[in-house]
C-alpha cells in the first residue's frame, strides 16, 4: 500500500513503527472480547513483549542453552519466500490446486540395461522389456537439480537388478550431468507411480528423512526468495565435485551447502521459471516418458491432477521446504514429563481423541525450530565473534564478559512466537520473581483452546513449564473444534466463507452468538455456524424478554431469592422443573458439556416456562383468591430470576439488563450466588398431574396438526375409558385443557361414532370427531405423496449408513450427522404413518 518495506526502514525504525501500531491497535482484540461478553479482570492484561515477560523468555533461553537443550544447526524447515523466514506448520495452509506430475527417464550409467518385469496380483507377468533407465514421477522438476539418489523399496523385484548402480540426472549440460546411486528405503510406495522416488533432501520433508538415514548429500538449490541460487563456483566445477562425492569421496556439511548445482543458464531464475526450463530441456533431450494423445501421436507423459500445495497463510505464496541454519530445542529431552502427565492422569485432555493426537505428536517429536528471520519478537540472546564462536547471555554486557577483547554481533533472528507463548502460565504471573500471586494462580486449572493448536501451544506449555519449574501448568485441557461454515467447510478468505463474529454481534447480538456456540459445543463435535441458527437463538432471547415483560405486567417480579412454598399445583410443578434444570445445568457445566447445558436451558425457558407455565399462570393470576394471586406472583418472580441466573454464563447481556430492570437486587447478576437447590423441591403429585395435562394437550394439538384442522377452529372432544386418576386431574384442569387445546366441549361416550381419530392418553382414550371437519380423501392423498417423497430420501440415507465403506472412510462428524438425519426422517415417517392410520379410522 505504498509503505516502505522493513529492509528499507532498517531494524530500529521498523520496530518503532510496529510499536506505534501496537499502541494504536493493541486494544482491538480486547475490545472485541469485551463485545463478545468475555468475563475477565482486564487490569491483568499481559503481553509476551512486556519487559517482565521478555526477561522471563530470555532467562529460559539462556538456561536451556547452557543445559544443551537449545542448539543451532541445519535442518529442513517451512520457508516463506515472500517474508524470507522460517514459519511453523500452523502458518502453512494446504490448499488443493490443479497440478501436474511429470514422468522422466533417469538413464543408467554407461548405457547399462536390465530386464524390467511387471506382474499382476496373481504373479502373472504383464510386462517384460529391456530398459536402460529408471522412471521417476515428480510434481517439482526444478528440484531434480539437487537430487542425491533414487530410492526404491527393498521388496520391489522390478528394480532389484539395478539397486546399487548409478543413474544420470537428465538435466543440465550433458558433459556435466551427475550420476547418483539407486538405493533402497522403506519410504517408496511400490504401488504409486513407478515405485521409484528421487531423493532431494534439501527440498522435501520425506526426502530429508531418507537422506538422513542414507547419508545422502543434501544440495540447496534456492536462495531466500526461492530464486535459483546464483552464488558460488561455476556449475562445471560444482558438478565435478558433487560427482566425486557420489562416487564415495568424503564431504562436510558446510561443503555441501556451498556447492551450487544449478546450471549457469538457470541461475537467478524464479523457481517456477526454472521448472519450465527444466521440463523443456528434458523433453528436448528425449528423456521424458512418452504416451500418446487421442490421435495416437506420441507426447510426453504428464498427469494433470489435483495436488495439495502449501501456502503461507499470511503471505499467500507457495511455501518452499528449505535447508537452513536455525535454532532448535531438543524436545526429545524435555517431552517425557508432558507425556507422563497425560498417561498418568495428572492432565486430562477432552475429548479423549485429543489424547491420541497428543501422543502421536509427542511420541514422534522432532527438534523444535524456534528461530525466525524476522525483526519483531524476542531477539535471540546469542552473540557471535569474527570466527563464528557463540556467546549466550541475557545481555550484551554479559556476553562481552565471556569474550573479552572480541567484537561481537548479536544473532539478528527472533524467537518463534510459540516459544514465548509456551511460557504463558508462568510468564504472566511474574516468574522468575515468584510472588504470593504466582503461588495463588499457578498451576492454573482449565485451559480451553482450539484443537488445532494442541501441539503448537498446549503441548509446548506442558513441556516448557515442566522444564522450567517442574510442574504441570493445568489439570484439564478442553479442546473445541474449529468454527466452520454451515456446510462444515473450514472458513478461509480464499473460499470467501468467513463469518465475522462482530458483524454477527451487530446484527443479532452477542448473546445469540454465544448461545449458538454453546449449543454446538458438544465435546469433539463440529461447530457449523449459520446465520439461520443464530437468528433462532436471537428469537430465544426475545422469548425470554417477553416472558419477563409478562411477569412485570402482572406484578410478578422482584424475588428476594426465597424459594416459594405455593399451594397451587402449577406453581409447585414449575418450582420442581426449575430444580431439575438447575441440577442438569450444574452437571453439564461440571463435565464441560456446554451444549447439554444450553439445550437444557433452551428446553426449560422456552418450553416449560414460556410455553406452559406462563399459560398455566394466567387463570391463577386472575383468580378471585388473593392468596393464589400472591403465591403465583412470588413463584413467577422467583422462576424468572432463576432463568436469568442460570442463563447468565451463556447470555450475559440480556440477563444482566433484565436483572437490573426487574427488581431491587442487592448485587449485579454477575455477582449473584449460584443456586444450590435440587430434587428436594420436586413435588411428585404436582409433577404427575401437570405432566398429564401437558401430555393431553400435546396429543390433541398433534392430532389436529396431522389432520390439518384449522388452527383457530374449536372442536369437540369425546372422552372414553378414563380411569379415576385421569378423571380427577381432568376435573381440576378442564379449563386449561379446553382453552389450550382449542376444544369447545368434552363429552363422555362408551361407543365412539364413525369418523373419530382416537388419541391414547395415560389412563384412557380421547377421540376427535373429524369426519365432517376435514376432507379425508384430500388428506390421504397429501400424506401419501409426502410419504413417497420421504421414502426416497430414507432409502438414500439408509444406504449410506449401512454401507461399511461409508462408515469406515467418511469423517466421524459426517457419519454422525447422517445417522442423526436418518433418525429425524424415520421419526417423521412414523408420524406420517400414524396420521394415515388416523385417516383410515375416519373412513
Amino acid at each position: 500500500e505504498g509503505l516502505p518495506g522493513r529492509r528499507d526502514l532498517g531494524r530500529e525504525k521498523f520496530l518503532e513503527k510496529v510499536w506505534d501500531w501496537k499502541h494504536q491497535y493493541g486494544d482491538t482484540i480486547i475490545n472485541q472480547l469485551k463485545r463478545l461478553g468475555a468475563s475477565c479482570d482486564w487490569s491483568r492484561n499481559a503481553f509476551t513483549m512486556d519487559d517482565q515477560f521478555h526477561e522471563a523468555v530470555i532467562k529460559v533461553f539462556v538456561d536451556m542453552y547452557n543445559k544443551g537443550l537449545i542448539t543451532r544447526g541445519k535442518r529442513l524447515v517451512n520457508w516463506d519466500p515472500r517474508f524470507e523466514t522460517a514459519i511453523s506448520d500452523l502458518e502453512v495452509e494446504n490448499i488443493e490446486v490443479d497440478g501436474h506430475m511429470w514422468h522422466f527417464k533417469y538413464p543408467l550409467a554407461d548405457g547399462q540395461t536390465y530386464e524390467y518385469v511387471e506382474k499382476d496380483d496373481d504373479g502373472n507377468v504383464t510386462l517384460r522389456e529391456e530398459r536402460d533407465y529408471i522412471s521417476i514421477a515428480t510434481t517439482r522438476p526444478e528440484t531434480m537439480l539437487g537430487d542425491g539418489a533414487v530410492a526404491v523399496h527393498p521388496d520391489d523385484e522390478r528394480y532389484a537388478p539395478i539397486v546399487g548402480k548409478l543413474c544420470e540426472i537428465p538435466v543440465g549440460p550433458k558433459q556435466h550431468r551427475r550420476l547418483i546411486p539407486i538405493i533402497t528405503d522403506e519410504y517408496p510406495d511400490m504401488t504409486f507411480g513407478s515405485g521409484a522416488v528421487k531423493i532431494t533432501g534439501a527440498h522435501d520433508f520425506n526426502d530429508y528423512q531418507v537422506a538422513k538415514r542414507g547419508g545422502i548429500p543434501m544440495y540447496r538449490l534456492m536462495d531466500t526468495k526461492a530464486h535459483m541460487r546464483d552464488d558460488g563456483a561455476p556449475y562445471a566445477q560444482a558438478a565435478r565435485r558433487a560427482q566425486e562425492i557420489a562416487n564415495g569421496a568424503g564431504f562436510t556439511e558446510s561443503e555441501i551447502d556451498s556447492l551450487n548445482l544449478v546450471p549457469d543458464d538457470l541461475r537467478g531464475l524464479d523457481r517456477f521459471e526454472a521448472r519450465d526450463a527444466v521440463v523443456a530441456q528434458i523433453n528436448a533431450d528425449g528423456l521424458a516418458v512418452m504416451t500418446t494423445d487421442e490421435d495416437g501421436t506420441p507426447i510426453p507423459y504428464v498427469e494433470n491432477k489435483p495436488i495439495m500445495q502449501p501456502f503461507g497463510d499470511r503471505s499467500g505464496v507457495v511455501i518452499e521446504p528449505m535447508l537452513t541454519d536455525q535454532w532448535f530445542v531438543d524436545t526429545a529431552k524435555i517431552v517425557g514429563p508432558a507425556l507422563d502427565a497425560v498417561r498418568g492422569g495428572r492432565v486430562k485432555i477432552m475429548p479423549e481423541s485429543g489424547e491420541k493426537v497428543f501422543y502421536h505428536w509427542l511420541d514422534n517429536i522432532e527438534p523444535w525450530c524456534i528461530s525466525r528471520q524476522l525483526w519483531w519478537g524476542h531477539q535471540i540472546p546469542v552473540w557471535f565473534d569474527e570466527d563464528g564462536n557463540q556467546y549466550c547471555a541475557a545481555t550484551e554486557a554479559e556476553a562481552q564478559a565471556q569474550a573479552p577483547g572480541k567484537t561481537l554481533t548479536q544473532d539478528p533472528d527472533v524467537l518463534d512466537t510459540w516459544f514465548s507463548s509456551g511460557l504463558w502460565p508462568i510468564g504472566t504471573l511474574g516468574w522468575p520473581n515468584w510472588t504470593e500471586e504466582t503461588k495463588k494462580y499457578f498451576p492454573t486449572d482449565v485451559l480451553i483452546t482450539g484443537q488445532d493448536i494442541l501441539f503448537f501451544w498446549v503441548a509446548r506449555m506442558m513441556m516448557m513449564q515442566q522444564a522450567v519449574v517442574g510442574q504441570d501448568p493445568f489439570h484439564t485441557v478442553y479442546l473445541h473444534q474449529l468454527v466452520r461454515d454451515e456446510k462444515g467447510k473450514k472458513m478461509s478468505k480464499t473460499t470467501g466463507n468467513v463469518i465475522d463474529p462482530l458483524e454477527i454481534v451487530d446484527e443479532f447480538g452477542a448473546d445469540a452468538l454465544r448461545f449458538t456456540m454453546a449449543q454446538m459445543a458438544a465435546i469433539g463435535g463440529v461447530l457449523k455456524l449459520s446465520t439461520d441458527r443464530i437468528k433462532g437463538y436471537r428469537n430465544f432471547g426475545t422469548k425470554l424478554w417477553n416472558a419477563v415483560r409478562f411477569a412485570e405486567m402482572n406484578d410478578a417480579l422482584g424475588s428476594d431469592g426465597t424459594i416459594p412454598a405455593p399451594k397451587a399445583t402449577a406453581n409447585k410443578w414449575i418450582i420442581g422443573e426449575t430444580a431439575r434444570v438447575r441440577e442438569t445445568v450444574d452437571a453439564a457445566l461440571a463435565a464441560y458439556r456446554f451444549n447439554d447445558a444450553a439445550n437444557a436451558l433452551y428446553a426449560f425457558v422456552w418450553g416449560k416456562v414460556c410455553d406452559w407455565y406462563v399459560e398455566f399462570s394466567k387463570p391463577l393470576l386472575n383468580a378471585e383468591d388473593a392468596e393464589t394471586i400472591a403465591e403465583t406472583r412470588a413463584t413467577m418472580g422467583w422462576v424468572m430470576d432463576q432463568c436469568l441466573i442460570l442463563l447468565h454464563p451463556i447470555m450475559p447481556f440480556i440477563t444482566e439488563e433484565l436483572w437490573a430492570a426487574t427488581g431491587d437486587h442487592a448485587k449485579m447478576l454477575v455477582h449473584a450466588d449460584w443456586p444450590e437447590y435440587g430434587a428436594e423441591l420436586i413435588d411428585s403429585d404436582a409433577d404427575r398431574e401437570m405432566n398429564w395435562v401437558i401430555n393431553v394437550i400435546d396429543a390433541i394439538r398433534s392430532a389436529r396438526a396431522q389432520m390439518h384442522v384449522p388452527a383457530g377452529l374449536k372442536i369437540p372432544v369425546i372422552l372414553q375409558d378414563l380411569d379415576d386418576a385421569g378423571r380427577c386431574t381432568l376435573s381440576d384442569n378442564e379449563a386449561l385443557v379446553t382453552r389450550m387445546a382449542r376444544i369447545d366441549s368434552i363429552t363422555e361416550m362408551a361407543d365412539l361414532p364413525k369418523g373419530c381419530v382416537t388419541i391414547p392418553v395415560p389412563g384412557g382414550t380421547f377421540a376427535l370427531p373429524l369426519a365432517d371437519i376435514i376432507d379425508v380423501d384430500a388428506e390421504k392423498t397429501r400424506l401419501t405423496k409426502a410419504l413417497d417423497k420421504l421414502g426416497k430420501e430414507l432409502k438414500g440415507l439408509r444406504g449410506r449408513v449401512n454401507n461399511p465403506n461409508f462408515t469406515a472412510s467418511a469423517p466421524a462428524d459426517v457419519v454422525a450427522e447422517t445417522r442423526a438425519n436418518l433418525a429425524l426422517r424415520e421419526e417423521e415417517e412414523a408420524k406420517l404413518n400414524t396420521a394415515l392410520a388416523h385417516l383410515a379410522d375416519l373412513g
